[in-house]
């Protein structure tokens, strides 16, 4: 938690000064209620005190607690500023950190894991620091103050106050070690929740298609069931606090007033007015102090969620980054230029390589294929250029430098990248398009409408009411998958890179929209490097290049004709998909 609220600066350290201050002034005037109350008695009970002296007392009464009130509200806004601008700051922070970790890291943390810990955790911190700025200040400053104006009363009240007060923290510590276990079972379970939900929904479609809504049901229900029986727990449990408080405040009311009752009984007459103005101050002060532990144990019935969630947070701010930052920037004398060297990679944990001893080289402007059986390595090869993965063993080098050396923004932007599931992004067409950064500067609308018409997307754009400007809904569920993935294919070519890859991403098309983009693509990018994952064979005949990965080797490289002449594996996967005259007139 302090490590969290370390994000203060030193301005905000101020305004929590002030706080401070303002919280001293409000209990200064709390406490002075009862020495004015005591005075107003003294004078009620005194034959030929002045109407004047009683309405004197009464209005400084009004004037202190207007003066409390006014108090706790400046300090309410204060805190309240202050606990929101926190929020924000974790909110950007862990945003910011998310997005640069490794795709190794990020698969540590659940994608609805995630999402509850940037909004309820964070919640939770914020609830705890706008309460505690105004409780954690002002219940030990109330409770030493009050303390110290009841020490010479009578020690029959002391002593019965002192007990009430160690109740009150037997209680709150008895209850803190029941519900805090709870409280982190509680986000696990939210966590689970949240996850259940997104899958349900993500897979809606197959849901109903199998008639697995019973079955889904069935998960749903026991993941809620539990975090119901967590959070009944905890609610219950800490349900019992405040009828406990209002007991011990009664019990400990009652008793003053008997001990007051027994102590004017036996006093002279002299002192049973004295007394009397004790009673009154003594119940008043003592009431405070039972208030001021409630205040504390108020605040330990959200220290514990808060506590749970800044640790949740914490875990991701200090996950490491895996991918260190070079400091090479955009600028270089090789264009698209890209050669691996030897490049062994194992994903963390595993005994076996994905990849081993990959070695090849692509000159700018040729189109290179990787090809390949399910599971042989095509698309962690692709990853590794973008640096999703590091490399285990071995160099990549993109025109002529290790792609460790360039700064991530950098690399980012010598490349254009499509991957196997096309996304979309909630907003219009251009601005899905023109998504990203541009070496240039920003996009212009031709340059949208010359990458639309590259990927084959002009037809169904113009059918669409607005054009560019037509609404996309969240993650593209208003277009066809074929559509989306040409419209991915657009974003890439509008960003104008060294190096175009596509991870798969003809996939979706039908075999003449395949053609049409690829003969786009060599005339309106022949200068770029193009990278391109495929299982058809028909979208890789005339590729310059065509790498032949079986069970993470490279087992052929060369073109189409060479490959049906020297590699098996190639001429296996060819004739699967094409008769033996087809691929002939190829």
């Amino acid at each position: 938690m302090f490590k969290l609220l370390k994000n203060y600066s030193w301005k905000e350290v101020f305004w929590i000064l002030v706080v401070v201050a303002l919280v001293s002034l409000q209990v200064h005037f709390d406490l002075k209620l009862p020495d004015y109350m005591s005075e107003i008695t003294r004078l009620v009970e005194t034959e030929g005190s002045a109407m004047s002296d009683i309405i004197h007392n009464g209005v400084m009464m009004i004037g202190c607690a207007f003066a409390s009130l006014l108090a706790a509200i400046v300090v309410g806004y204060i805190a309240s500023n202050l606990s929101a601008t926190l929020s924000l700051r974790i909110r950007k922070t862990l945003f910011d950190k998310v997005e640069r970790l490794d795709l190794e890291s990020y698969q540590k943390f659940s994608t609805g894991s995630l999402i509850t810990r940037t909004t309820n955790d964070i919640t939770q911190i914020q609830m705890f620091v706008a309460m505690g700025l105004q409780m954690m200040i002002k219940a030990p400053i109330t409770a030493v103050w009050a303390i110290s104006k009841i020490l010479n009363k009578s020690w029959e009240w002391s002593a019965a106050t002192s007990v009430a007060v160690l109740v009150v923290l037997t209680t709150v510590f008895i209850l803190m070690r029941l519900v805090l276990p709870k409280f982190k079972k509680t986000q696990r379970y939210t966590d689970a929740l949240n996850r259940n939900m997104r899958e349900n929904l993500i897979g809606i479609r197959v849901v109903r298609a199998f008639n697995a809504e019973a079955y889904q049901e069935d998960k749903f229900e026991d993941i809620n069931t539990d975090l119901t029986r967590t959070q009944l727990f905890t609610q219950r449990s800490l349900a019992l606090l405040s009828p406990v408080m209002y007991l011990v405040m009664y019990f400990l009311s009652l008793f003053i007033y008997f001990m007051g009752a027994y102590l004017i009984d036996g006093a002279l007459m002299a002192d049973k007015l004295s007394i009397f103005g004790d009673m009154i101050v003594f119940s008043s002060y003592a009431m405070q102090v039972i208030m001021a532990f409630l205040m504390l144990s108020m605040i330990f019935m959200i220290w514990p969620r808060a506590e749970v969630s800044a640790g949740r947070i914490n875990e991701v701010l200090d996950t490491p980054i895996q991918i260190s930052e070079g400091q090479r920037e955009y600028d270089t004398e090789e264009k698209g230029t890209l050669e691996f060297k030897d490049v062994s990679f194992r994903y963390p944990g595993a005994e076996a390589a994905v990849l081993s001893h990959i070695s090849f080289k692509v000159k700018q402007g040729q189109t290179v294929a990787f090809i390949g059986s399910t599971g042989s390595g095509k698309s962690t090869l692709i990853n590794l250029i973008p640096r999703f993965y590091d490399v285990t063993d071995g160099q990549i080098l993109l025109d002529g430098h290790d792609i460790k050396e360039y700064r991530q923004e950098a690399l980012q932007n010598k490349i254009g990248y499509v991957s196997q599931k096309a996304v979309l992004f909630e907003g219009d067409i251009a601005s899905n398009v023109a998504f990203g950064q541009k070496q240039d500067g920003n996009y212009t609308e031709e340059q949208i409408e010359k990458a639309i018409r590259v990927a084959q997307s002009e037809s169904f754009v113009a059918d669409k009411d607005g054009g560019i400007h037509a609404k996309v809904a969240q993650r593209g569920s208003n277009f066809s998958g074929g559509q989306k993935q040409r419209l991915s294919i657009a974003r890439a070519v509008a960003k104008d890179p060294e190096m175009l890859i596509f991870d798969d991403s003809f996939s979706a098309l039908d075999y003449q929209t395949d053609a049409n983009l690829r003969k786009a693509l060599a005339q309106e990018c022949k200068d770029t490097t193009v990278l391109i994952v495929a299982q058809r064979i028909g979208t890789i005949l005339h590729a310059d290049q065509i790498v032949v990965l079986d069970q993470g080797k490279c087992v052929g490289i060369g073109t189409h004709k060479e490959l049906m002449e020297n590699c098996d594996v190639y001429k296996e996967i060819a004739l699967s998909q094409l008769s033996k005259e087809e691929l002939d007139n190829a």
